[in-house]
Parts: structure tokens; sequence; C-alpha cells
């Protein structure tokens, strides 16, 4: 078996960019017919120029190689570079393709990865779910408590037991690193 295709998908997050501006996947073909699938993580750069380094990253390293030999792709794409320490932009393509080869090497063996990858632990996972209070006019109000709690509510109705939120959201280019005093008072009370 040889990988033998790769396409990128990216997709554009709407307003208020949820889970970052862009989603980026990646569908690899095999020469057997088999598609594996993988996220690239997004980096900074536009969505175009991290295509192209997937398209370059898969060129180089995964184009004709069997999706069985991840050390071999991982060690030769790691190793790309002088000085032998990737960037993250070259660490997020790699995951993207890894993950698709163990789709395709899971679904060729007719099993779970987990399965090839140790095997389960747990019988079920506890998950949760973002915080993102809507107003009526469909807008993300962070500061509104009692929209809170609704949106909190609804997160349990639909089975989630836990739910993450940012206290100080929502970001922007001087959140987070450098929050304004009014947002640390709002996220103390």
């Amino acid at each position: 078996m040889k990988v033998v295709a790769c396409e990128p998908h990216i997709v554009a997050v709407p307003p208020p960019h949820i889970g970052g501006m862009y989603w980026i996947f990646v569908i690899l073909r095999t020469d057997c017919g088999i598609e594996g699938v993988g996220e690239v993580y997004a980096s900074t750069f536009h969505p175009t120029v991290l295509q192209a380094a997937i398209n370059d990253v898969f060129e180089r390293y995964l184009k004709g190689h069997d999706p069985h030999h991840i050390e071999r792709f991982f060690r030769e794409a790691y190793s790309s570079g002088f000085t032998q320490r990737p960037d993250l932009t070259m660490m997020g393509v790699v995951s993207g393709l890894e993950m698709a080869c163990w789709d395709i090497i899971g679904k060729s063996a007719n099993k779970p990865v987990y399965e090839l990858i140790g095997g389960k632990v747990h019988d079920k996972l506890r998950s949760y779910t973002y915080l993102y209070p809507e107003n009526s006019a469909g807008e993300y109000d962070y500061d509104n408590v009692e929209l809170a709690v609704e949106c909190a509510v609804r997160c349990m109705e639909q089975g989630f037991t836990a739910i993450k939120f940012d206290p100080a959201g929502p970001y922007s280019a001087y959140s987070g690193h450098q929050i304004s005093l009014e947002a640390l008072d709002k996220s103390a009370t």
C-alpha cells in the first residue's frame, strides 16, 4: 500500500471564529482506494500558505510511501531543517498527515485506531463544551451573567456535565497576555 494523493481542505469559521479562524483538514488517498482524514493544527499563517506547506511536506516525505511507516515519515520531516528543530507549523502539518495515516491503517486493519496504539483504557470519558452565551440578536455576550447561566443550562440539557469558559473573553490582540484591569475585575466577581 502506498499513499498517492493529498487533498487539503480549508474551512473558514464565521465570526466570532469559535475554535479559530480556520480549521484545516487533510485527506490522504492510497493506491488501493483507502482514504484517511487528519486535522492540521492551524498556524498564524494565511491558510493558503499552510496549504502549500501541507503539499510540500506530503510531496517530499509521504507521497509514494507506505502509510504504516509513520516513524520514517516523522523522522525525515522532523529532521528536514538545518537545526533538526522544526517550528510549530511543521509539527502541525506532520501531525495532521500522521492522523490521516493512522486513519488509513485503522481502516485497512478494520480496527479502531485506539486498538492499534495500546487499546481501550476507559469505557467512557467525560467531555466538556465551551460556554458561549448569545443574546437575542445572536451576538456573543460574555459580560451577561444571566445569559451565561441560560447557556450552561442548555449545555447540561444536551448531556454535558462540565463547561469550559474564559472569564476574560472574548479574545483580542490585547487580551489574555495583556489583560485589562476591567476584564480582571469581571473575572474576579
